[in-house]
């Protein structure tokens, strides 16, 4: 037998056995989530050999049994949370898996990275249970909000202390570990203190001093957190010459200071200083102008020797719309970012554009799933914390995808899930896990008031 319980901006339904109906629906999500990758896999075996990979059956089990045990520890540990967004994670995630091993197949720079891929796949799904078990209640990041400023300036700072990889200083190197990038996990510690201060400085902050061109202005005193937030984008930009991450924390600040100020003038504001900010450094730090003449003449930069953003066009150029079928591109002629940069581009040219469009819009419904959280949250902290992370998670996935198609300069970030990148699995599974327990709290049901002994005894009896 089944009940309607009323929550906060949904209706939950109970199945016979006491838990929501939605975690079954998320079960047989997680069968298509698993069964599509494998399918992939196989399809990759019989284009490049002609017969099916040896590994496919123990690569199945394999994501089976992890997204096996992310489903329980929801079903245990968060059971009104939302039922699409670890389907989707899971999906993404074995995808990235499948097209990492076809590039291992090529000869690429760096050899197979699939195996290693898997194994940070399952340390991400460890952390996401460690998530869901340990944080009883998201409201208890809130104590730790200047807490999480420091940590997000230590992890930031850190890659300034080691060499530069590829132009850029990101990583940091741990022996016996490998490479890391802190910004993937400071991207999720940084919207923790972003959403703590926000929520107790937002009504200073949505006061306007005059109207300009139909613009609230906000007053002097007030613009001090998004210059301060706009200098330290740049300092990222000019020391470590990271475009990614300086427009990935500046962005996610301006989106999370609109959301909690409702004022349209913050955006304009960030838009410019943003422009304003890359121009400047742009016009002085030699990575950046490179990135930006790369962008601008892809031709001119295929003869200079930089043939990445040129072979990134014309890869999802011959892809077309159906794609010339895993397996069957050349993705090989990008070099030694194609698991990681330009992973994308193998996704346009062998899935074309409707492979493309499958990926970008699974990435939407997730980031959509998260802004859905928000407004179903009842407190203004995880109402801010949960767009953050959304809008953090989007930003990274415009910034990646419109860099390999052409549509702004490349960063040099990785595509969440689905690029070779240990720090950014581990990080992305870290962010699901906080949003699906900001779910399962919007969507718990309230607990019923107790009885009032004293106003029962004041009812009148009648005979």
């Amino acid at each position: 037998m089944s009940s309607n319980i009323s929550t906060t901006g949904s209706n939950t339904t109970i199945s016979p056995g006491g838990l929501p109906s939605r975690r079954n629906t998320e079960l047989a999500m997680l069968v298509f989530a698993v069964l599509i990758p494998v399918f992939a896999y196989a399809n990759v075996g019989l284009a490049k050999d002609g017969a099916l990979p040896a590994g496919m059956l123990g690569y199945g089990l394999g994501l089976g049994l992890l997204a096996g045990v992310a489903h329980l520890v929801v079903r245990r540990w968060a059971p009104y949370a939302d039922p699409l967004m670890l389907p989707i994670a899971t999906l993404l995630n074995g995808m990235g898996l499948v097209l990492i091993y076809r590039l291992d197949l090529e000869p690429l720079p760096g050899g197979a990275a699939a195996p290693t891929q898997l194994m940070w796949s399952t340390l991400g799904i460890a952390l996401f249970v460690c998530v869901l078990v340990f944080l009883k209640d998201h409201r208890v990041l809130q104590r730790y909000t200047y807490i999480s400023m420091a940590a997000a300036l230590v992890l930031l700072i850190l890659p300034v202390f080691f060499p530069a990889r590829f132009g850029a200083r990101i990583w940091i190197t741990i022996p016996g570990v490998g490479s890391l990038q802190p910004a993937e996990f400071a991207k999720i510690i940084i919207a923790v203190f972003f959403a703590g201060y926000l929520m107790v400085k937002r009504d200073a902050l949505a006061l306007a001093s005059r109207r300009f061109m139909g613009l609230y202005l906000p007053r002097g005193r007030d613009l001090g957190p998004i210059f301060a937030i706009w200098a330290l984008s740049l300092m990222i930009l000019v020391f470590e010459t990271d475009l990614g991450t300086s427009l990935l924390f500046f962005g996610l600040f301006v989106v999370m200071l609109y959301v909690a100020t409702e004022r349209t003038s913050w955006i304009v504001f960030g838009l410019t200083l943003s422009i304003v900010g890359a121009v400047a450094v742009a016009s002085f730090e030699p990575h950046v102008q490179s990135r930006v003449q790369d962008w601008l003449d892809p031709m001119q930069a295929y003869k200079d020797g930089s043939e990445q953003p040129a072979q990134a066009l014309w890869a999802f150029g011959s892809g077309g719309t159906l794609g010339s079928g895993l397996g069957q591109g050349y993705s090989r002629l990008i070099g030694f970012a194609a698991k990681s940069d330009y992973i994308f581009a193998t996704v346009g040219e062998e899935l074309g554009l409707c492979g493309a469009m499958a990926i970008l819009l699974m990435y939407g419904l997730l980031v959509e799933r998260g802004i859905r959280t928000s407004l179903a949250a009842r407190d203004p902290f995880g109402k801010l914390l949960a767009v953050g992370l959304s809008a953090a998670f989007g930003i990274q996935v415009f910034v990646v995808a419109g860099g390999v198609m052409g549509l702004i300069p490349l960063t040099g970030m990785t595509m969440p899930f689905l690029a070779q990148g240990g720090s950014s699995v581990i990080a992305n599974w870290a962010l699901v896990a906080i949003l699906l327990k900001i779910s399962d709290t919007a969507r718990r049901p309230a607990p019923a008031p107790a009885p009032n002994p004293d106003a029962e005894m004041t009812q009148v009896v009648r005979p």
